[in-house]
């Protein structure tokens, strides 16, 4: 299945939208590894197939050892769920927050999982001359009024792809107020020691840290995700989780891929390459870009295209490329749309597409 956008519930799926079936796309909605699977995941399905027959580890002992070495953090600081969207909901359910500080566009999970909790939700929206990073005003209307409340935001962010500075994230730790940090993409980041909370999330009850392992290792029919704070708030959030949510092959998996040291030394060789040559691709065709951290990119049509994103994803959804629809985030307006950075022999084709189309209906509006 892939979506053309879902909220509440309500998905809407290309296939439905556009008649053509799930293999005819060249997807770049979605911001997968575009190198697929490591081969560890495969080796971990054929050799651990039979296992199936048994429970899996409702503690996801074995998982979490591997990830309190990869990261240097304590075991008793992570919870594995299924998914990283699993885990938002848990921890607004576990801290119940008298409201919450969202800055806009992000990725819709955080604020489904407050209005679903009834959290009250204070909306900062980030502006595009500010290149979409949050200004000190922007900061200060983040943090809700009582010491209960709670801030959300992406890191890196999700549409925008920007790492928050260091000295942004310190001044909202300051205000004491519970700090949700999802760092979903932060694998994809060279130097993500530099920017990863993980280690001050362990030690603390006012920092909460989200990692997701199915981007990276483009495993996301297997959920995957983990959760980082204090041990004392893990236990807490961990009495709050279904039983067994982590099924026996995502626990394999998960194992597994942690050891694939070279595929993610490819990968973020990969990417430091080639995120910069789509860039100058997309700004060559007249197409505003924001300068994004990770495997994805906004970017927005320029004001004299004469026409929107939905025309847009349309046209070339008619010749097998899905974009996604950016104008749905909150704070973003028709003009914008996301795209996942993919090989470059996919790359070309998508450039190559786009400006036949822009060249096209700029004809057409002459």
């Amino acid at each position: 299945m892939l979506e053309v956008y879902g909220h509440g519930g309500d998905w809407i799926t290309a296939e439905e939208t556009y008649g053509r079936p799930a293999d005819g796309w060249l997807d770049y909605s979605a911001n997968m590894n575009p190198w697929g699977p490591p081969p560890a995941v495969e080796q971990a399905i054929l050799g651990g197939w039979r296992d199936i027959a048994r429970y899996p580890d409702p503690a996801v002992r074995g998982l979490r050892r591997k990830l309190a070495g990869a990261y240097g953090v304590p075991e008793g600081s992570i919870i594995v769920g299924n998914g990283a969207a699993e885990l938002i909901d848990l921890a607004v359910r576990g801290l119940q927050p008298s409201s919450a500080g969202l800055a806009q566009p992000a990725f819709t999970e955080y604020g489904d999982a407050l209005r679903k909790a009834g959290v009250p939700v204070r909306e900062v929206r980030l502006r595009a001359e500010n290149g979409f990073l949050p200004g000190d005003d922007d900061l200060a209307a983040l943090v809700p009024p009582a010491q209960d409340g709670c801030v959300f935001l992406g890191h890196p962010n999700n549409p925008t792809g920007r790492l928050l500075p260091r000295s942004a994230i310190a001044r909202l730790r300051e205000t004491g107020r519970t700090l949700l940090l999802d760092e979903a993409f932060m694998d994809f980041v060279p130097d993500e020691e530099d920017h990863s909370w993980l280690r001050e999330a362990a030690t603390s009850r006012q920092l909460v840290v989200f990692r997701s392992m199915t981007k990276f290792y483009a495993i996301p029919g297997i959920r995957l995700g983990f959760l980082v704070s204090h041990p004392s708030l893990v236990a807490e959030l961990a009495a709050l989780q279904p039983p067994w949510s982590v099924n026996f092959l995502a626990q394999r998996i998960g194992e597994a891929v942690l050891e694939e040291r070279a595929y993610a030394e490819r990968t973020r060789a990969w990417l430091q390459a080639e995120r910069p040559w789509l860039i100058r691709g997309l700004q060559k065709l007249g197409l505003d870009v924001v300068p994004g951290d990770v495997n994805y990119l906004l970017v927005s049509l320029p004001p004299s295209a004469g026409f929107d994103v939905k025309r847009l994803q349309a046209l070339l959804a008619r010749r097998g490329i899905l974009i996604r629809d950016a104008s749905l985030f909150p704070g973003l307006d028709a003009r914008y749309f996301h795209i996942a950075v993919r090989l470059r022999e996919e790359n070309e084709r998508l450039l190559r597409e786009l400006g036949e189309v822009l060249t096209q209906e700029g004809r057409a509006l002459d």
